[in-house]
């Protein structure tokens, strides 16, 4: 072999072995993101599959709770999105309201999905009341979230101090109860009935990665014996 076909193979050869370092260590970095993300959703089926627990001092996310208390006044709404109703699709948000249990500072409550024109109507009920579901912690702000009006109580970011200031609580739990429970038709709010489950994508992104890495040995090595038959 020549010096010259030598020379022609070397950029070529450094430039696959770079790209297969990379490839083949996102495809390991994947496989690793399928085992935690397999065992996060085993904890939310396991937790879901269990009774909700009295609600702790400083719950973690998606954690099944159960707490007393009595409704305050007033509301926020949060997000905006499409709901069925026996109307038709209606825009909506999610309602969320204060519950001031015996101890402790309220908590904000997602009591679920509501018709935006009907968030004024939904009864408020009176006494000591239970309300269970799971834990969400707060969000920040994306650069594309649309700008939250606190003067009307419209938010797009669960921002729990930033909610529950609109409500006229200075001090409220730093999360929020998304309630879960039995939808009715023509009934609001709408609870949740699960616990969310992120999607697990990650074996098919390391099928992904090993393929390109498969493919660019394939493409060097054919690319290899024309340089060396020439």
């Amino acid at each position: 072999m020549t010096a010259s076909r030598w020379r022609r193979l070397l950029v070529p050869a450094l430039t696959t072995l770079l790209m297969l370092v990379l490839a083949c260590g996102l495809g390991v970095w994947q496989v690793h993101r399928l085992a935690w993300k397999t065992a996060l959703l085993a904890d939310v089926d396991r937790a879901e599959a269990s009774p909700a627990i009295p609600l702790p001092a400083d719950p973690s996310a998606f954690t099944k709770v159960r707490v007393e208390g009595k409704w305050l006044s007033g509301y926020a709404l949060y997000g905006a999105d499409l709901g069925d109703t026996p109307s038709g699709s209606r825009m909506g948000a999610r309602l969320i309201m204060a519950l001031q249990p015996a101890m402790g500072p309220a908590i904000l409550v997602d009591r679920g999905w509501v018709p935006t024109e009907r968030a004024g109507e939904v009864a408020i009920p009176v006494g000591v009341v239970a309300a269970e579901g799971y834990i969400r912690q707060p969000e920040h702000a994306g650069l594309f979230a649309p700008q939250d009006d606190s003067s009307q109580r419209r938010f797009y970011t669960l921002d729990p101090a930033a909610i529950g200031a609109s409500l006229g609580l200075p001090r409220a739990a730093p999360f929020v109860l998304v309630s879960l429970g039995p939808a009715v038709a023509g009934v609001y709010p709408v609870p949740g009935q699960s616990l969310p489950r992120p999607a697990n994508d990650h074996l098919v992104y390391a099928i992904t990665w090993f393929g390109l890495a498969l493919t660019l040995v394939v493409i060097f090595f054919i690319y290899s014996r024309k340089v060396l038959r020439t």
